[in-house]
């Protein structure tokens, strides 16, 4: 590995802007950013070997992982939410129709289930906690 580090350095740095910073070459800085995610490498370590600052190899190694993986770079647009469709359910003959008006504006229609669900339902909702009841 010592040999490709120094290959890379020599051909990593190819000029200066006017400011100071330096231009660096598209296939060597790719060289080095594929040594930084080999297994057990220090990204730290190959910096300094390269005279490159660490933070800038990090910016580097980020931009390519994003080129490599772009559906990740992007998760798709997925909705949390599902859609409510009121279902118009038939009333039976015989059957009594219980239609619930929360304080909350809540319309709650049992009508159609069997007394045994009813009952079951009715257990859950005087479980739940009632903003209209005074707090102890």
């Amino acid at each position: 590995m010592t040999e490709n580090t120094t290959e890379i350095a020599k051909r990593l740095v190819i000029g200066r802007k006017r400011d100071g910073r330096n231009c660096y070459d598209p296939e060597a800085k790719r060289a080095l950013v594929e040594a930084c995610l080999q297994p057990g490498v220090s990204v730290a370590r190959l910096a300094l070997q390269h005279g490159v600052n660490a933070n800038l190899l990090r910016i580097w190694i980020g931009r390519y992982r994003k080129q490599q993986e772009p559906e990740r770079a992007m998760p798709a647009l997925i909705s949390a939410f599902v859609p409510v469709v009121a279902a118009k359910t038939p009333v039976l003959q015989g059957q009594p129709s219980l239609l619930a008006m929360l304080p909350n504006g809540v319309r709650l229609d049992l009508g159609g289930i069997d007394a045994d669900t009813l009952v079951a339902v009715l257990n859950c909702l005087s479980r739940l906690p009632c903003s209209a009841l005074p707090r102890d």
